[in-house]
């Protein structure tokens, strides 16, 4: 008799970020829990591991989004691991600065007896596969350490995936992209790229600076150009370095010397895309066998210019544009061997003719904020999209969209906590369409929570959205005056 085939979800992450909270850290770790909806399938087992324990409520909550026969046998090949290590400084201690956030993968490969515990749980290791968040060397030294291969990029191709990497893909594949310049890694290195790119287009008005390994927009800086002496003019690099001085940092709280000794890593130097209407889609890609398959395009929702949420699908009117440049630099990565997802970030603009044009600005060789809620679609509603009709469809023939969010936070969300969201979560039942939380263990410590609205049309998905935001700000509101009267 054939074994049950194994997926060891590690939503490890190894990320060059200025700051984040352990409840961020751990509630990210949690945000592919809606994977755990692949128990629909009675051949499955899924052993998921985090550093640390998942509340037993979020556990079930997601496991109650099956159909009810189901879940009972679910639960039983479902395996939580956790590495009791939340990485929070000794009581007593303030956290440093800018903390150095230890990846789960490598708590796990210091932890030989957790190994053990992993490989013990697997039926057929060679009916098994490492799921992960990205793919480094601690990844892949991971599969090895369990016997498993890892469904990920090799690390060998990380460089594709950072911002000076993904330029000269996107170059190779006939992409069109911000004008810029690669591998800046100093002061003195932005001052040069950003006279360089005014020799080539004297009237731009603004620069943005990025970290090779920025993500979510925190690696970002933004430097304006307006009003500087001509290009080539004697005191134009005086100038230059005077704006980069008091260039803009997207991450708050972060020191210019602490951006720049993080540039040392590599960076990029871009024109900033301006235009009559601004946009920002990306397209999510399944890189297995040689190939590259569509599986979504997204409108992104940022927050200034920091990515928050998405609207999927994206909007018609360009979506086949971004799809076909996504096809020209997918095809370079199939046959370069990269493996797993991997997303597109574009900016297209509306000229005054109504004409829409894309710019290709990063690629992520990873899972991302368009990840779960497309796997929550997916899984939950058993469609797929058609990236040639850019639209989901269930298998009944309705079409599917959706608006999520990392980021739904309000400070009153606190005194409403996971369990308090739990207890509401019935009201917004699916029902083919409806509303999927994840990062739940969030809320309790930093008011923060994450949702993917479904609708069969945009407006009810956004119509829904509002919906489940306004009902959780109403009862957090409601607590908070009942303690007051208290």
């Amino acid at each position: 008799m054939r074994s049950e085939r194994t997926v060891v979800i590690v939503p490890s992450r190894t990320i060059d970020k200025f700051h984040e909270p352990a409840a961020e850290t751990q509630a990210y770790e949690e945000r592919l829990l809606c994977l755990t909806l692949m128990l629909r399938d009675p051949g499955l087992r899924v052993i998921y591991v985090t550093s640390s324990p998942v509340a037993e409520p979020i556990v079930d909550y997601y496991l109650s989004l099956l159909p009810l026969e189901l879940r009972a046998d679910a639960r039983t090949r479902l395996t939580m691991i956790s590495a009791d290590d939340p990485c929070k400084p000794p009581v007593g201690l303030p956290p440093p600065r800018t903390p150095l956030l230890k990846p789960l993968s490598a708590k796990l490969l210091e932890r030989p007896t957790l190994l053990t515990r992993i490989r013990w749980a697997i039926p057929d290791l060679d009916d098994a596969c490492l799921v992960p968040y990205v793919s480094t060397e601690l990844e892949y030294e991971l599969g090895r350490a369990l016997g498993v291969p890892v469904q990920g990029a090799d690390p060998a191709l990380a460089y594709l995936g950072t911002k000076s990497g993904a330029r000269v893909l996107f170059a190779r594949a006939g992409v069109r992209f911000p004008l810029g310049v690669e591998h800046v890694r100093s002061r003195a290195d932005v001052v040069a790229a950003i006279a360089h790119l005014r020799v080539l287009q004297p009237r731009l008005h603004q620069a943005m600076v990025k970290l090779d390994a920025g993500v979510s927009g925190e690696g970002n800086a933004f430097v304006d150009l307006r009003r500087l002496p001509r290009p080539g003019a004697h005191t134009e690099l005086v100038r230059i370095g005077e704006r980069v001085d008091a260039m803009r940092l997207q991450a708050a709280g972060v020191s210019l010397s602490d951006f720049l000794a993080r540039l040392e890593r590599g960076g990029v130097v871009e024109e900033r895309i301006v235009g009559r209407r601004l946009c920002s889609p990306s397209v999510q890609m399944e890189l297995a066998d040689g190939r590259a398959r569509i599986v979504s395009t997204h409108d992104q929702i940022l927050d200034g210019d920091g990515y928050i949420g998405c609207r999927f699908p994206a909007e018609p009117a360009y979506a086949g544009a971004i799809t076909a440049a996504a096809r020209r630099v997918g095809e370079l990565l199939a046959e370069a061997g990269a493996l797993g997802r991997a997303a597109i970030d574009f900016v297209v603009t509306r000229d005054a003719a109504g004409a829409w044009c894309a710019y290709a600005i990063e690629l992520n060789l990873r899972k991302g904020g368009t990840t779960h809620p497309l796997a929550a679609l997916e899984l939950l509603s058993g469609g797929a999209y058609d990236p040639e009709s850019a639209t989901f469809r269930a298998p009944c023939g309705s079409p599917r969209h959706y608006v999520a969010t990392d980021h739904m936070e309000s400070p009153r969300l606190r005194a409403l906590g996971h369990s308090g969201l739990l207890s509401m979560a019935p009201r917004l039942a699916l029902d083919g369409c409806g509303v999927v939380f994840h990062m739940l263990s969030s809320l309790d410590e930093l008011g923060r929570v994450g949702m993917t609205a479904i609708g069969r049309t945009a407006a009810d998905a956004q119509q829904r959205f509002e919906h489940a935001q306004a009902m959780l700000l109403a009862a957090a509101s409601e607590l908070d005056a009942a303690v007051a009267v208290a």
